[in-house]
Order: structure tokens, then sequence, then C-alpha cells
């Protein structure tokens, strides 16, 4: 299995500065380092292995072997086509079809998206834990991001925290929509009596919606949407509580002679690549039964 491995060159900045200060500021933490030195990762300068308290000079080369890491035990791999949009040796970024959990449940614990990620990796020697980004609910289709390593999954979820990571959404909501685009500004909550069921409540979380009606047929409008928050369930509560839920949706009072599932599907993926440092935007084309019911108009 490969081993998971940074490098870096030693800018004019941090001559004569400690190694621990450079790690730092790259966002390796105390815990990772401590990792590092006693479960089997490793640092060199220029190919000799160092300390932490090595004092660098510019141009040196930095490299830093992280441990193994080890996939849960109670994860099932299985060999699940995937359809892969990007890959290299930090990040996956995948298209998901609806009907496919992202992580297994107590109940099902095989068939998600976890699975199948975790099949792909012993396919390929990835030597990685499963880490899932940006998760999807079962029903929706589109864009997850994974990360390959911790490291790299503690660095998105710092992006996360600063709203970095933007996703872009399509979907069908029911009725005619007026105004043509708005904002949903409505704190989210459980619902009384369920584990699953989300509401508008004033105690719940806030949740930001932005909304753009791309097209209105007579049944239904296609519209665009951009969270600046992620709230579980967000899309779905926010436009059932304007009174458009989504199509498919019967669990927030969507009907079902459009569509047999919530007609949402995350079209685009904007962020910022952790270890390449680079804008990266990524985008999956609508699922044929969203593109056959508009087919049908």
């Amino acid at each position: 299995m490969r081993d998971y491995t940074l490098n870096w060159v030693i800018p004019a900045s941090y001559d004569g500065k400690l190694m621990r200060e450079f790690l730092m500021a790259q966002h390796i933490s105390k815990r990772t380092l401590t990792a590092v030195k006693f479960d089997g990762g490793r640092i060199t300068v220029n190919g000799k292995e160092e300390n932490v308290r090595y004092p660098l000079n510019k141009g040196d080369i930095l490299e830093l072997r992280f441990p193994a890491e080890k996939g849960s035990e109670s994860l099932v791999p299985e060999k699940v086509p995937l359809s892969i949009l990007y890959e290299d040796n930090d990040i996956l970024v995948v298209d998901k079809p609806s009907g496919m959990k992202s992580i297994p449940t107590k109940v099902e614990p095989t068939g998600s998206l976890a699975n199948a990620i975790a099949g792909y990796y012993e396919e390929v020697r990835v030597s990685s834990a499963v880490h899932i980004v940006t998760r999807l609910d079962k029903d929706t289709s589109g864009l997850v991001l994974i990360a390959k390593h911790r490291h790299v999954h503690h660095l998105f979820s710092l992006q996360q925290k600063s709203r970095e990571i933007q996703r872009m959404y399509e979907a069908f909501a029911e009725g005619q929509i007026d105004p043509f685009a708005g904002t949903i500004e409505e704190p989210i909550g459980r619902k009384e009596g369920s584990i699953i069921e989300r509401e508008v409540r004033s105690e719940g979380r806030y949740a930001l919606t932005h909304y753009r009606v791309e097209k209105q047929y007579p049944d239904f409008a296609h519209i665009e949407l951009k969270l600046e928050t992620g709230r579980t369930h967000q899309i779905r509560v926010h436009m059932a509580f304007i009174g458009h839920p989504l199509a498919g949706d019967d669990l927030y009072g969507g009907g079902l002679e459009l569509l047999e599932r919530q007609a949402l599907h995350c079209k685009r993926l904007d962020f910022f690549h952790p270890i390449k440092k680079q804008f990266m935007r990524l985008e999956a084309a609508m699922p044929n039964d969203m593109k056959w019911l508009l087919e049908r108009q």
C-alpha cells in the first residue's frame, strides 16, 4: 500500500527557523507530529531523517511521511463502479447516483458510497480510511468530495468553517415560484418526535439558501440553488417552507407524480485544493431521470 507523503521546498522566509514552526504553518498539528514520531511516520530534510527542532535553510527539501492509515474494520469494501470525475494523490471527486447512501448504517451496512470507495482503495492499493467531506442524501445525486488522508480532511474542515467550499445545486420545485430569485434565511432543527425529519424552528441552527429560477414550467420550476450553510436537508426544508417542496420529496410534501425521488442534484463544486494550492471547479451533468422529465415538457 502507498504511504501518504507531503513535500515542500523551504522558502527564504523560513531560513534559520525551526522545522516545527514551518509545519505548524502548514496546519500539521502537534497530535499529527506525535503520531509521526511514534506510529511509523518519518520526517526527512534533503533525504536525511531529522526532528522538528531542526533549523531549516532556504531551498531545503522537507518530506513528511505520515503513518499508514487503517480503514474502519466495520466498513465492508465493495466492488461497485464509481463515476470518478477527478482524482490525484490527495482527493477524489465522484458523481454519486441517486439511491446510494453516502455512509452505511447499522441497519444497512453495505451499498453505500463509503463501501464503494473502500473497495476502490483496495483495488488501487491506497492506504487510507474513507474521508467523505461533502455528503449527500441517499436520493440526491451529484458531486461528492472525498479526502484521501485524514490530514487533507482536516484542511477541508477548515475550509468548510470559513465557507470556502461552495456547492451549486439544481432542483425541480413544485408550483409557480414568485419572485424568480430570492434568499431563504431560516433556522433549521430536528422535528419533534422524528430522528430523520427537519423543520424550520426558532431554536434551530442558522441556515441560508439562495435560489434562482432557471425556467418555469406549468407544474414545476427548474431552479438553481447555492448554500451558505450546510444543514441536514437544508434545501428540501427551505423550499417546503416557502410552499414549493421538491418534486418527488414526499417527506417534505412533494408529490410523486413527476419523479419518484427528490429532484435534487449537486451539479457544481468549487473549492481550493489544500495541497496544490489552486482553485478547482468540477461539474456533473444532470442525471437521466431529471433530464428525461425536462424532455417531456
